[in-house]
């Protein structure tokens, strides 16, 4: 048996060293202090102590060389499948390519969510439209707030420019009341995405018919567009946001339905991390969509702006989704 071992030493022994090496030189400066061909060769010397390490094991060579393999392999793995990047890097690779080449490639699963919430709003504005009874099934009376079918013009005009009485009579509790229930949708149509996509769908037609009603509510006394030029500023990116979490579960219900080639466990794995990457995109929109309603709300007042300032976002993000890190390919989340 020990000549087994001095044998089995003798013959590997050099990679073992050569790994150990890099190994040390990258616990003291990092894996940038490794050129090209070290970290290109660092995984194949790895791999080659694992194995070396495993016939050890199955042969019963000695304790001391077993000991010695599994600390190479515990060092060697940190840097072989660790993160290589810091945090700044791998938060600029996330907004210039990861985030708009993931959002691009559910761009049907987003497609079927616009659609879906824009014919949700369609309906629950003329249903409202028609029978005003609709906005008592549509709308509960947190979103509302006062601001029902039966609410007088100027009732529902002073709450647009916050001019009524008290601090919480203008649209500032619509507003964080609509941002929770906005950002509670987001979420759930994603989480509930395995069940082939259908709730995923009924929610944000759920959620379009919501803010249709209200539209029809101030449509109705003459204010849609003073209403809609409020939506619009920070509602250009909500919904978006909701939009984008939408996609994410649909692409997870498509996963389910329609796996491929590939085995359904495999394919949900990597739709699950391309869905995770969307998902936390949509979390910081509705984060930007918060600051956006409350600038909006304080400083500016004019239906014009406002709309221009929503128009303005929603072209920054058409822009950016449609177009950033087009040139570096597709992206690699698996």
């Amino acid at each position: 048996m020990e000549m087994k071992s001095i044998r089995f030493r003798q013959e590997r022994e050099a990679g073992w060293r050569e790994l150990e090496g890099l190994v040390t030189k990258a616990e003291k400066g990092g894996l940038r202090t490794l050129d090209a061909d070290e970290l290109m060769r660092l995984p194949r010397l790895y791999r080659a102590a694992l194995s070396s390490l495993s016939v050890a094991r199955s042969i019963s060579l000695d304790r001391s060389l077993t000991a010695y393999l599994e600390s190479l392999a515990a060092r060697a793995y940190l840097y072989v499948y660790g993160t290589r990047t810091d945090i700044p890097k791998a938060l600029a690779r996330y907004f210039r390519h990861l985030l708009p080449a993931t959002v691009r490639g559910m761009a049907r699963p987003l497609a079927l969510a616009i659609l879906a919430l824009g014919l949700g709003w369609i309906a629950g504005h003329t249903l409202t439209a028609h029978s005003p009874d609709w906005f008592y099934t549509l709308v509960d009376d947190g979103m509302a707030g006062g601001r029902t079918p039966t609410a007088s013009r100027e009732f529902l005009e002073k709450s647009l420019y916050g001019g009524g009485p008290g601090p919480g009579f203008g649209l500032g509790v619509f507003a964080t009341y609509l941002f929770t229930h906005n950002a509670a949708i987001s979420m759930m149509s994603f989480a509930l995405g395995f069940a082939l996509g259908i709730p995923t769908l009924l929610l944000l037609f759920y959620n379009g018919a919501t803010i249709g009603a209200m539209t029809a509510v101030f449509a109705s006394k003459g204010l849609g567009g003073e209403f809609f030029g409020w939506l619009a500023v920070h509602g250009s990116t909500e919904l978006l946001a909701v939009a984008l979490c939408g996609a994410a579960g649909l692409s997870i219900g498509g996963a389910v339905a329609f796996p491929g080639p590939h085995p359904r466990l495999a394919t949900l794995a990597r739709t699950g991390r391309r869905a995770g990457v969307v998902v936390m995109g949509g979390v910081l929109m509705l984060l930007v969509a918060g600051g956006l309603e409350g600038f909006a709300r304080q400083l500016v007042t004019d239906t014009t702006t406002r709309m221009l300032i929503g128009g303005a976002m929603l072209a920054l993000w058409t822009a950016y989704f449609g177009f950033v890190g087009r040139g570096l390919g597709p992206a690699d989340v698996d």
